[in-house]
C-alpha cells in the first residue's frame, strides 16, 4: 500500500469458450438446433472475455486471502455471475483509487465509485450469494463481504470529510462527519477480524484509521469549543485527540507512509494546541473553586472527565448504492433498451413450448366455446324470435308501402360490397380442403397403427402365446387408440355441423342471390302496396315497435363489438414473457426437477382469471335479452291487434321478411364458417401431432419385433459344440521330410526334430468361434474320434502336437502307452498346425 485508501483487487480466471457449453446444453435440452444462434454464441463469448479481462466449470481465483493462486471451478452460472459481480465492485473501488482526490471534482468522482462499489457488494451479499447453493469462496463469505461493504463506506464517507475540509465548513460539521468514517473504519476492522480473507495489513489500517479519525472528530470539535469559549471542554477534547492519535501510532509498523504522516501531523497540531489551551486555561482558571456560575454553565473552568464529554454526533453521507443496471438489469434488456435485445431470446425449453400451447388452447376455449360460441347462440335466438314475429317485414311494408325499407338497402349493400355468393363458396372450397388435408394425415397415421397390429397378429400366430408374451398393441399405446377414438368423434361431429351450414345456405342461396343484385332486381321482387290511412292508436303502437326492434339492433351491434374486442384481447394476450419467467422461477426453486407442463398448472389459473369478468358478461347479456325479447313480443301483439281491420299488402310482407331473414342467415353462415376454418387449422395440429406419434409408436413396435424374432430363432442350446472350421484354417505348408532310420525310431529321437520343425512354422490364425448349438439327445453321446466334444474326452493341457488323447489313454498300458506316442508323434511332424479333434486339447 503506497496510499491512504485501499482498493479492491480483480478476481482472476481462465478463458473459456463459453459457447460451446451452451451449444451441447441446447442439444441435450431444448427441441431447436444451436446454429439458430450462431451469432448470440458469438456474442457471449465476447462478452465475457470482455468482463474477464478487465479475464462447462467456470474457473476463478481468489482475490484476497492466502489461497490466490489456488483456482476454484463450479459448473454454476450463480458463480460466475458472483465472480462477474465481484469484479464489478473491484472496478468501482479502482476507479475511486485512479480519481485525483486534490480537487473537488475528484473527490466527487471517488466518493461516487466508492459508494458503488460498496452498493454493489452489497448486492452480491444479499441477492447473489444466498443462490449460490453451494459454500462461497473465503473472500466471499458473509463477514469478508461485510467488512468490504464497510471499508469503502468509510473511504466514501472520507472523500465528504476531505471535501468539507478543502471547502473550509464549520469545525462542528467537519467533527461530525469525522465522527462517522472512525464508524465505519472501526465496523470494517470488526469483520476483517472474522474474515479469513481479510489480510492482517488491512485490519491493522482499519484499525489505525479507526483512532485516526476519532483523534480528527475530537479536534475538531475543540476547535469548535475553543470558538464557543468552553475552554475546559477544549482541554479535554483535546487530551482525548491526543489519545486516539497513541492508539492509531501502535499500528505504526503495518502502517504505510502516507497514513503515517498523517497521523504525525494530526499529533503534532493537537499537541500544540493542547499546550496553548493549558496554559490559556491554567491563566485564565487560577482555581477551580473561584469558577463562577456562568463559567460553569458556559463549560468553562475545570476540565471535565471523558466520561463527562457529550458524545459526538454523527454526519452519515456515504450510502451503498446499486447501480439499476445491476439491481434491474432487465429493465435494460429489450428491443428498444439499452442492452439491446436479449440473446438466446428464441431459445425456449421444449415443456414451456408444450405449456404456451395449452395455455392458449384453454384461453381459446374459453374465449371462443364459453363466450363467443354462447354470445352467438343468443343473437340467433334473436333472430329465431323475429322470425317467428316476421319482422321487421311486417313493420316495413306498413312504415314503406312503396320502394325499399332504407334498412333492406343497406343490407343490400353490404351484400353486395362483400361479393357474398362468391365470398361463401371460397369458405366452403376452402373448409372442404382443410377437412380433407386433416382426414388424410388422420387416416394415414391409423393405418399405421392398424398395420402394426396385423403384423403383431401374424408373429403371434406364428410363434404363439408361450413365446410371443409381448404386449398387444392396444395395450402398449393406449393414449395413442384413445386419440383415434377422439378424433374419429371430431371429425364425425364437423361432417354433422358441416351438413347443417351447408343447408343453410341452399335454403338461403336464391334470396342472397336477389339481395346481391341492383335494387331495381330487389324492388321488382318486393310488391308494392296501396298507400293506407294509419289511425293514431296504431302509428303509437308502431312506434313502440319500432323502438323495441331499433333495442334489439343496438344490443346486436354492442354484442358484435364486445365479441371484437375479445377477439383481440386474446390476440393481444401475448404469453411468452410471463410464461418464460415462471419457467425461469421454477427452475430455481426446483433445480434438480425436470421442468414439465403440469408445473404451469397455478400459473395458468392466476392467468386465465382475466377472463372471468368476460365470463360474467354472459349473464348480463342474457338477462338483458330476455327483457328486450319480451318487450319486443309485448310490442309486437299491440301492434297486430291495432292492424286489424287496416290494409296492407300480406305478399309484400312476406318478400321484405324473406330477404331480412337471408341478411341474417347469411351473417350466421360466415360466422359458423369461419369458426369451422378455425376449428380444422387447430384439428390439424392435433391430428400431426397423432400421426407422428403413432410413427414413432410403430418403428418402436418393429425395432422390438425385429430383436424378439431373432432372439426366438437362435438355434437350441442342445446343439452347442466345436465344430472343425477347416475352411477358415490355413493349409500346412508343404516340406519333405527327411527319411527316418529305425535307430531314430525312439521318442528322444524324434521330439528334437518335432520341436525344432515346430518353431521354424509360421504362426497360424486362431481358431473360428464355435457355432453354439441345443443338444438334441442327450443319451447319446458321440464316441471319441468324432469331431464334436464331449464331456467324456476332457481338456488337456500339453505342448502343440504332443502325445494325448482324453480318458481312455490314461487307462492303456506302458507299452502301448509308447506305441502310441510314437504313432502320434509322427502324425504331429506330418499334421502339423492342423488340431486333431480325437486328441484333446492341450495348453503348454
Amino acid at each position: 500500500m503506497a496510499n491512504a485508501i485501499l482498493f479492491l483487487p480483480f478476481r482472476k480466471t481462465n478463458s473459456l469458450a463459453l459457447s460451446d457449453a451452451i451449444k451441447q446444453y441446447i442439444s441435450t435440452k431444448y427441441d431447436q438446433h444451436p446454429d439458430m444462434f450462431k451469432q448470440d454464441l458469438e456474442v457471449i463469448d465476447a462478452l465475457r472475455r470482455d468482463a474477464i479481462h478487465i479475464g462447462a466449470d467456470f474457473t476463478w481465483y481468489p482475490a484476497l486471502g492466502y489461497n490466490i493462486d489456488r483456482p476454484m471451478s463450479q459448473n454454476n452460472l450463480k458463480f460466475e455471475l458472483a465472480n462477474i459481480i465481484y469484479n464489478l465492485a473491484a472496478l468501482y473501488s479502482q476507479l475511486a483509487m485512479s480519481s485525483n482526490r486534490a480537487t473537488i471534482e475528484g473527490l466527487k468522482s471517488a466518493c461516487n465509485y466508492f459508494c458503488l462499489a460498496a452498493g454493489v457488494i452489497s448486492h452480491l451479499k444479499t441477492e447473489i450469494i444466498p443462490e449460490l447453493r453451494s459454500t462461497p469462496d473465503e473472500d466471499m463469505d458473509a463477514a469478508t463481504l461485510e467488512s468490504l461493504e464497510q471499508l469503502h463506506l468509510a473511504q466514501a464517507q472520507e472523500c465528504f470529510w476531505q471535501k468539507a475540509v478543502m471547502d473550509g465548513y464549520k469545525d462542528a460539521s467537519i467533527a461530525k462527519l469525522a465522527a462517522k468514517v472512525s464508524d465505519f473504519y472501526a465496523a470494517a476492522g470488526d469483520w476483517g477480524v472474522k474474515s479469513e480473507a481479510v489480510s492482517s495489513e488491512w485490519i491493522h489500517h482499519a484499525t489505525a484509521k479507526h483512532h485516526h479519525f476519532a483523534a480528527a472528530a475530537q479536534y475538531r470539535q475543540a476547535c469548535d469549543c475553543l470558538e464557543k469559549r468552553k475552554y475546559g471542554e477544549e482541554v479535554a477534547r483535546l487530551r482525548d485527540s491526543i489519545s486516539c492519535v497513541n492508539e492509531a501510532l501502535k499500528e505504526a509498523r503495518y502502517l504505510n507512509r502516507v497514513v503515517l504522516g498523517d497521523l504525525n501531523g494530526l499529533k503534532n497540531r493537537v499537541s500544540e494546541n493542547l499546550k496553548r489551551a493549558e496554559k490559556d486555561n491554567d491563566l485564565i482558571y487560577l482555581s477551580r473553586f473561584t469558577t463562577s456560575l456562568v463559567d460553569l454553565a458556559n463549560g468553562t473552568g475545570p476540565v471535565p472527565p471523558k466520561s463527562e464529554l457529550k458524545t459526538l454526533e454523527r454526519a452519515n453521507m456515504a450510502v451503498s448504492r446499486v447501480p439499476k443496471e445491476v439491481s434491474e438489469p432487465s429493465s435494460f434488456i429489450g428491443d428498444r433498451g439499452e442492452f439491446g435485445p436479449p440473446l438466446f431470446a428464441k431459445l425456449v425449453p421444449f415443456a414451456v413450448h408444450v405449456a404456451a400451447s395449452i395455455y392458449e388452447e384453454r384461453r381459446d376455449r374459453i374465449i371462443n366455446n364459453n363466450i363467443i360460441d354462447e354470445l352467438e347462440i343468443l343473437t340467433t335466438k334473436i333472430h329465431d324470435t323475429l322470425r317467428s314475429l316476421n319482422l321487421p317485414g311486417s313493420l316495413q311494408a306498413l312504415e314503406k308501402p312503396l320502394g325499399l325499407p332504407p334498412t333492406l338497402l343497406s343490407h343490400a349493400e353490404e351484400i353486395r360490397q362483400a361479393d357474398a355468393l362468391t365470398r361463401l363458396q371460397r369458405s366452403f372450397s376452402d373448409t372442404a380442403k382443410l377437412k380433407a388435408s386433416d382426414e388424410s394425415i388422420f387416416h394415414e397415421g391409423r393405418e399405421l397403427l392398424k398395420s402394426e397390429e396385423t403384423e403383431n397378429q401374424r408373429l403371434l400366430l406364428k410363434y404363439g402365446t408361450d413365446r410371443w408374451d409381448r404386449p398387444a398393441s392396444k395395450s402398449a399405446a393406449p393414449n395413442l387408440y384413445t386419440q383415434v377414438d377422439e378424433i374419429d368423434s371430431y371429425l364425425q361431429s364437423a361432417a354433422n355441423s358441416d351438413a347443417l351450414v351447408l343447408d343453410k345456405f341452399r335454403e338461403s342461396e336464391e334470396m342472397l342471390r336477389i339481395l346481391s343484385s341492383s335494387d331495381r332486381d330487389i324492388g321488382n321482387f318486393v310488391p308494392s302496396s296501396r298507400r293506407i290511412t294509419i289511425s293514431p292508436k296504431l302509428e303509437g303502437e308502431v312506434s313502440k315497435l319500432r323502438s323495441s326492434l331499433n333495442e334489439i339492433s343496438r344490443l346486436e351491434s354492442r354484442r358484435r363489438r364486445k365479441i371484437e374486442a375479445l377477439r383481440e384481447k386474446a390476440k393481444k394476450d401475448d404469453i411468452n414473457t410471463s410464461i418464460l419467467a415462471e419457467a425461469a422461477r421454477l427452475e430455481r426453486e426446483f433445480p434438480n426437477q425436470i421442468l414439465v407442463p403440469a408445473h404451469f398448472e397455478d400459473f395458468f389459473t392466476r392467468r386465465l382469471q382475466k377472463y372471468d369478468a368476460d365470463l360474467s358478461l354472459l349473464k348480463s347479456e342474457t338477462e338483458e335479452q330476455d327483457r328486450l325479447t319480451s318487450s319486443l313480443e309485448s310490442s309486437n301483439r299491440s301492434f297486430l291487434e291495432a292492424k286489424k281491420g287496416e290494409g296492407g299488402s300480406r305478399e309484400r310482407e312476406v318478400a321484405l321478411q324473406k330477404l331480412e331473414n337471408a341478411y341474417f342467415r347469411y351473417k350466421e353462415i360466415v360466422s359458423n364458417l369461419d369458426v369451422g376454418r378455425k376449428f380444422y387449422n387447430d384439428l390439424a395440429k392435433i391430428v400431426t401431432r397423432f400421426r407422428e406419434a403413432a410413427m414413432g409408436f410403430v418403428y418402436e413396435r418393429r425395432e422390438e419385433a425385429g430383436s424378439l424374432e431373432n432372439e426366438l430363432n437362435l438355434p437350441p442350446l442342445g446343439k452347442l459344440s466345436l465344430q472343425q472350421q477347416e475352411n477358415y484354417l490355413p493349409q500346412p505348408p508343404q516340406f519333405q521330410h527327411p527319411p527316418l532310420s529305425r535307430t531314430s525310431s525312439s521318442h528322444s529321437s524324434i521330439t528334437p526334430h518335432t520341436h525344432s520343425h515346430t518353431q521354424n512354422l509360421p504362426l497360424s490364425p486362431p481358431l473360428a468361434a464355435p457355432i453354439p448349438t441345443r443338444l438334441q439327445n442327450q443319451s447319446q453321446l458321440p464316441m471319441p474320434g468324432t469331431t464334436t466334444w464331449n464331456p467324456e474326452l476332457g481338456i488337456k493341457f500339453g505342448v502343440l502336437g504332443g502325445v494325448g488323447g482324453g480318458m481312455n489313454s490314461r487307462r492303456q498300458t506302458p507299452a502301448q502307452n509308447h506305441t502310441q506316442s510314437h504313432s502320434q508323434s509322427q502324425n504331429a511332424v506330418v499334421n502339423a498346425g492342423v488340431w486333431d479333434s480325437t486328441a484333446g486339447v492341450r495348453f503348454s
